[in-house]
């Protein structure tokens, strides 16, 4: 009964449009003791501008045209130097609902690679939780995906199985995702229904092709050499420890 209440919308027109979210990150810095004077003048998160392009069968995140300035920190005490900048992503993700592929193009220090690949489900858990978000009843879900625990609220006024990057799979759009208890977080703050031009969706082809192991594995490889944990798939909290 839950899945065919869901599922109506279906039957109405097609819709497409965009939807504007503020995607931000949290930031984690860990200091030695010397340099405890400087926390408070580190910024705890970063909010960037997304942009979700939709129609029925294929969707596109990419940054809006607002991008986010870059965060910079510098820091000397007692003789101890520190620097940092964090710049946001330049990522575009393609989904292709009926195909169930996904493109990603993602630009990691000074070079761009394609990851190509069978779009992974999400073992989605729906809940009788509603609200309203931007004028649109939505509903809650939850899953768990790498150790990754994931919260979405999505609205099956809109029918269309999409959400920022690959996050999506569910009977509506989603609005709001909540990635690790908000390591990781996309809101709407705005959605447009209209017609899109016919190459508003386009897929990403510049960049070397690796699969998701492979471009895994370059990311961790050199995480580990500046002395930053990424945490979870596609971006989430950084945290960096700075060491005598």
């Amino acid at each position: 009964m839950l899945f065919a209440v869901l599922l109506s919308p279906l039957t109405s027109a097609a819709q497409e449009g965009k939807v504007i979210y503020d995607e931000t990150v949290k930031i984690e810095i860990n200091l030695p003791p010397e340099m405890a004077d400087m926390k408070d003048k580190i910024p705890n998160s970063q909010t960037a501008q997304k942009m979700l392009v939709f129609n029925e069968t294929e969707s596109m995140t990419r940054a809006a045209d607002e991008e986010a300035e870059p965060v910079n920190i510098a820091h000397e005490s007692e003789g101890i130097a520190f620097k940092m900048s964090v710049i946001g992503e330049e990522n575009e993700t393609y989904v292709n609902f009926d195909d169930e592929q996904s493109i990603e193009k993602r630009d990691f220090m000074g070079r761009t690679f394609l990851i190509t690949g069978d779009l992974e489900p999400i073992a989605w858990k729906l809940t009788s939780e509603r609200s309203e978000f931007l004028g649109y009843m939505c509903m809650k879900a939850t899953a768990v995906r790498d150790s990754t625990t994931l919260e979405a609220w999505f609205t099956p006024e809109i029918p269309i199985p999409a959400g920022p990057e690959l996050y999506g799979g569910l009977p509506g759009l989603i609005l709001v995702l909540n990635i690790d208890d908000g390591k990781r977080s996309f809101a709407a703050k705005e959605v447009q229904l209209e017609e899109l031009p016919d190459d508003a969706i386009q897929k990403p082809a510049k960049g070397k092709k690796v699969s998701r192991e492979e471009f895994d594995k370059i990311v961790e490889d050199k995480m580990k050499e500046m002395g930053v944990q990424r945490s979870g798939r596609g971006g989430g909290q950084f945290q960096v420890t700075i060491r005598n």
